[in-house]
């Protein structure tokens, strides 16, 4: 395998983090979102979004190389009090300590070599400098690639759960959440 690295994103990143954006939802979730929304992705629109995220935040956006080329990203920061909620709404004691990991994605064609895991750690030490200690993301039910990767990572569903319009398909998500204190095995 070629080096492989993560690092904090730049502005010119936006470009490819989009491409890997579109790229993995259209081969990831084809079985679960409509192929219209699929279809509809724009990828100027997401480089737009991305590089004004890498710029202004709120989240922390880190890419994954391996030789000259981006083959993954994470975005993470302080999680909004309403998405590390209780299932009813009530704000949880922790909720100042708590990281949403928004995105995670590597392209398919990279898979498996470590990029995710890599990725995972990298936002995870930013988050704890940032004093968070707990970690959490919204992560398809359907989507059983990502749910044994965020297993594999000590992360597990809390039992919330939400269900979004998917293009007139509803699209239920689980809520995982973990420590932020992960070490990659050598």
């Amino acid at each position: 395998m070629a080096e492989a690295s993560v690092r904090l994103a730049e502005p010119s990143d936006a470009v490819e983090i989009a491409r890997i954006q579109v790229t993995t939802w259209r081969a990831a979730y084809r079985d679960l979102l409509p192929a219209d929304v699929l279809d509809a992705l724009d990828g100027a629109e997401a480089e737009e979004t991305w590089r004004h995220t890498i710029e202004q935040g709120p989240a922390r956006v880190f890419v994954a190389t391996e030789g000259p080329w981006h083959v993954g990203f994470v975005a993470a920061g302080m999680s909004p009090q309403d998405e590390s909620a209780a299932a009813d709404g009530t704000p949880v004691p922790d909720a100042d300590q708590v990281a949403l990991v928004s995105t995670l994605l590597v392209e398919p064609r990279w898979g498996r070599r470590g990029h995710g895991g890599r990725l995972l750690a990298a936002a995870s030490a930013a988050m704890r400098k940032d004093g968070l200690a707990r970690g959490i993301s919204w992560v398809a039910e359907a989507d059983k690639a990502s749910m044994g990767f965020w297993g594999l990572a000590g992360w597990a569903a809390d039992g919330t759960v939400r269900t979004l319009d998917a293009g007139g398909r509803p699209l239920r998500e689980v809520r995982m959440t973990g420590t932020l204190s992960l070490e990659l095995e050598k």
